[in-house]
């Protein structure tokens, strides 16, 4: 009998966020109406897109030079508040989100914003509620005072 470790929990943001994408492409492409961006103003979605990117990446390579644990379900190893999270506790998340909404620009269509929006809520109430509380338990004082001092997403 063969196993898996693999459970809903285990699906990593980045995977979520191109589950998603690939559900707007499919959305765009078999319901394209209504259209929420009409088709001259959609190319701008690529601000976003190339801003959420940049964001994401940056973070990514803070928390590499940092040394610490970049997997949202392992046991976090350091607090890092540097840097871009000096503005934002979770600014690879918000790079992400900013992707999904360029992305649901591109489309134009509703049903992309709304992948988008539910995005967005999926990460906020399930990865960083449940990232905060091992934060909270592993940092304690200090990540509370970050907390305090740092905004969520922006």
């Amino acid at each position: 009998m063969i196993t898996s470790n693999a459970s809903p929990r285990n699906l990593l943001p980045p995977v979520l966020l191109l589950l998603v994408t690939a559900a707007m492409g499919l959305a765009h492409a078999l319901v394209p109406h209504p259209s929420l961006l009409p088709a001259p103003y959609r190319a701008t979605g690529l601000v976003p897109l190339a801003i959420g990117i940049a964001v994401a990446v940056a973070a990514r390579a803070q928390f590499a030079r940092a040394a610490t644990e970049i997997n949202t379900f392992a046991e976090p190893t350091r607090l890092v508040t540097g840097g871009l999270f000096r503005w934002s506790r979770n600014p690879m998340y918000l790079g992400m989100a900013l992707a999904a909404v360029g992305v649901a620009m591109l489309s134009g269509s509703a049903a992309s914003f709304l992948l988008a929006a539910a995005f967005v809520v999926v990460v906020d109430r399930w990865y960083i509620a449940f990232e905060e509380r091992r934060l909270r338990a592993r940092f304690g004082a200090a990540y509370e005072t970050y907390a305090r001092s740092t905004r969520r997403w922006i």
